[in-house]
């Protein structure tokens, strides 16, 4: 009687496998739309219904003033996996790996700073100060009734809403702000992963070209029709 013989097991894959978890400013992508959307609606009717230089100088402030909202509404992300932090800031893309970063800082913006102490600014994690009232708020009524509120605790320990923490991640820790409560997540992130091998390498910075070409264009042609008079 022969017995059947075992496969092995899957390989597991590691941790540079995971797909990046993004974060955005949701109130920044409404207010890029909000404002994109009046810039056409204000620069087309100004192309149809314009007269002499006015379509002209539309065009050019449309071309100039598009990818400055965009840059600085729309475009601003954080991309985390397990090996590194890529930030996509308005006019910059910074690819950090973990065993780069000296710490995480908040104040009244929030940063990321690396071994040689450049900092670099996370657009797409701004401080909100009515965030943080309405977390004490919330932790100082749970505090007096001994009951936690559904759903605005900490997400977590570690790895927390980024999904890279153990099998231990808990939700007894103080409410945060959102942004303040993603921070904590990173410092955990990183805490956990800096000397990880895969998590080594050379800070990269990136200029956004796609972001400043066009926009150098638009304001030359502007400066130009306005000099032309």
């Amino acid at each position: 009687m022969t017995t059947p013989e075992h496969e092995p097991p899957a390989p597991q894959p590691s941790a540079s496998e995971y797909e990046d978890r993004v974060h955005r400013s949701s109130t920044g992508i409404a207010g890029g739309v909000l404002l994109l959307a009046i810039i056409l609606w204000l620069g087309i009717d100004a192309l149809v219904a314009g007269e002499g230089r006015t379509p002209w100088l539309a065009l050019a402030g449309m071309i100039l003033a598009v990818p400055l909202v965009v840059a600085f509404t729309l475009r601003p992300a954080v991309y985390v996996n397990a090996d590194r932090l890529r930030v996509r800031n308005p006019f910059r893309v910074i690819v950090l790996p973990w065993g780069q970063v000296s710490g995480l800082r908040s104040g009244y913006s929030n940063e990321v700073l690396d071994r040689s102490g450049t900092k670099y600014q996370l657009w797409a994690v701004p401080v909100s100060l009515r965030g943080r009232k309405r977390a004490a708020r919330q932790e100082a009524r749970a505090a007096a009734t001994g009951e936690r509120v559904a759903g605005t605790g900490r997400s977590g320990g570690r790895g927390g809403v980024l999904g890279f923490g153990g099998p231990g991640a808990g939700s007894d820790g103080p409410i945060r702000a959102a942004g303040d409560q993603f921070m904590d997540d990173l410092r955990e992130l990183r805490d956990t992963r800096e000397n990880a091998e895969a998590a080594q390498g050379e800070v990269t910075v990136r200029w956004a070209y796609e972001i400043v070409g066009p926009a150098l264009a638009g304001a030359v042609v502007l400066a130009i029709l306005i000099a032309l008079g």
